[in-house]
């Protein structure tokens, strides 16, 4: 039996031996182009130098892993623990620590596209923050002079909403703000536009939208800054991407959301004939209303005259004259039969208080003694020593006393 010759130990460096392992690693072919399935544990996401730091795992097993800045800015979605995704890229040795690990390339979601994940992370994060609640939305104008259009200048979408809006309402004013709608350079074009108009400060309305198209071809207005530009706008938005069954986050954040843009535009503005129409309708309805009234009155005129007619009114009256006269003489019997009798009792009153009257008296012969400004009743009350007073009907006399007792 051959045996072969074990060579003898080579005494390496640690930096040695894992430069030997990272030059076996690099140059295997078989690791060089990889696609591992596993679930993200222990993510870091250096959000200053863009690297993403993680570990794959299965039920038994675990690997590091890094994706670079450079890859990771490609990325639709983002990433996060727990999640089941498709990595693609190549396995080498982290030489410092003697640690291989898995360089990712790129990274999709296992079972879900990487456009679809993102549009529902950033819908989830939006709805939380509260930009989609409905205490937000602003009323459309009922009659607006000016309706402001985000769209492709070349598209159809801007036709059909020029027809719809002209067609339904002759009077407004069109103001276009052409952008791109779709590819890395729309979404800052959108965010610009909406931003121009609203400011601008003549649209009552404005409608941001474009026809249908893929994910892809709609992704632009899946973007946050749009979301915050469309939430933030003072004016009302209508938003209309794609077509009935397209739902973007602009659709979402927006004050109305319309199927297509021909069904903004109809939204936007009301009809002129339907107006016209209503308006007639309610002048017929009014212009009835009036004359049944008017018949209405006139004939509860005809009622009254008739019921006047039969009235005798004249006879009425003078039976009510006739009325009114016997009250009035029976009135002034008792008013002078009442001044009668307080004439008699004044006139008792009037003697009884002449009777009482003292110059009445005195001219009877009597006189009236007074002394000091006392009335002197008796010859004793008298002082003999001073002079007094006898007033009679005709005048006074002052007098002395002569005692001749």
């Amino acid at each position: 039996m051959y045996t072969p010759k074990i060579p003898k130990p080579t005494v390496l460096s640690v930096s040695q031996l894992n430069y030997y392992l990272k030059s076996i690693i690099d140059n295997d072919p078989r690791l060089s182009t990889i696609i591992l399935s596993g679930e993200i544990s222990n993510l870091t996401d250096h959000y200053r130098s863009g690297h993403i730091y993680l570990s794959l795992k299965d039920e038994k097993s675990v690997i590091r892993a890094v994706m670079f800045a450079g890859n990771a800015r490609r990325l639709q979605f983002r990433p996060q623990d727990g999640m089941k995704v498709l990595c693609r890229g190549r396995v080498s040795v982290y030489e410092p620590s003697g640690q291989y690990q898995l360089y990712i390339e790129d990274m999709q979601p296992d079972g879900m596209g990487a456009l679809a994940l993102a549009y529902e992370q950033l819908k989830n994060e939006l709805s939380r923050q509260g930009l989609f609640d409905p205490a937000h939305k602003k009323p459309l104008p009922r009659f607006p002079r000016t309706v402001g259009v985000i769209t492709s200048p070349t598209g159809a979408a801007v036709q059909d909403i020029r027809n719809i809006l002209y067609r339904r309402f002759p009077g407004i004013e069109m103001i276009l703000c052409p952008v791109l709608v779709q590819g890395a350079g729309a979404p800052p074009q959108l965010v610009s536009a909406i931003n121009k108009l609203d400011n601008d400060g003549r649209c009552d309305v404005i409608i941001i939208g474009r026809g249908g198209g893929s994910i892809e071809d709609l992704w632009a207005f899946n973007n946050k800054e749009l979301a915050y530009a469309v939430y933030n706008c003072r004016t009302p938005v209508i938003s209309a991407v794609g077509h009935e069954t397209d739902f973007t986050i602009c659709d979402f954040v927006a004050d109305m959301r319309a199927p297509t843009p021909s069904a903004a535009a109809e939204l936007a503005v009301p009809d002129a004939q339907e107006l016209k129409a209503h308006y007639m309708s309610q002048r017929h309805y009014v212009q009835s209303l009036i004359d049944s009234r008017i018949r209405e009155q006139s004939d509860r005129q005809i009622l009254y005259r008739r019921a006047l007619d039969g009235a005798d009114i004249p006879g009425r009256i003078d039976r009510f004259w006739n009325q009114l006269s016997f009250y009035q003489k029976q009135l002034q019997g008792i008013v002078t039969n009442k001044i009668s009798l307080e004439e008699l009792k004044l006139q008792k009153s009037a003697d009884k208080l002449e009777s009482l009257n003292p110059v009445a008296i005195l001219k009877r012969g009597f006189t009236l003694t007074e002394q000091d400004g006392r009335v002197i009743k008796a010859a004793a009350e008298l002082d003999k020593e001073q002079p007094f007073t006898l007033t009679f009907s005709d005048g006074k006399l002052t007098a002395k006393a002569i005692d001749n007792s």
